[in-house]
């Protein structure tokens, strides 16, 4: 038998595998390459476990790492703006990591939490 058959109803490629031949598919490529960060993992994570048909979709079109970047982004500038305004609503300013840096850390991390939480609501798991 032939390793690789070509259909001419449908102009696919075949490749034999053990006693079947299964079809050469390729996903079409991605425009442009974006990175993809923890936003954008987390969403990814997501939507394969929630979101089937949307994953699945992005996926077979070649749009998931195109979307999943804009995510990235999206998510990425609501952290940094949330995170900016809510440290100069609550005074936390550099005097107070001079003055006193431990409570400067606490409270930092205690609204880096909250404006990750508040991310993951309006953006990632939605």
């Amino acid at each position: 038998m032939e390793q690789y058959i070509y259909n001419e109803q449908n102009g696919l490629w075949y490749e034999l595998r053990g006693d079947y031949y299964i079809p050469c598919l390729e996903l079409p490529a991605e425009k442009e390459e974006r990175s993809i960060g923890v936003w954008g993992q987390r969403h990814l994570r997501y939507i394969r476990e929630h979101k089937k048909a949307l994953y699945t979709s992005l996926l077979t079109s070649g749009k998931l790492q195109s979307y999943l970047a804009d995510v990235e982004e999206q998510a990425q500038e609501l952290f940094d703006r949330l995170m900016k305004q809510r440290a100069e609503r609550e005074g936390i300013t550099e005097t107070l990591k001079a003055d006193n840096q431990m409570e400067w850390v606490q409270r930092m991390n205690a609204l880096r939490s909250a404006v990750i939480e508040t991310v993951n609501a309006e953006v990632i798991f939605v």
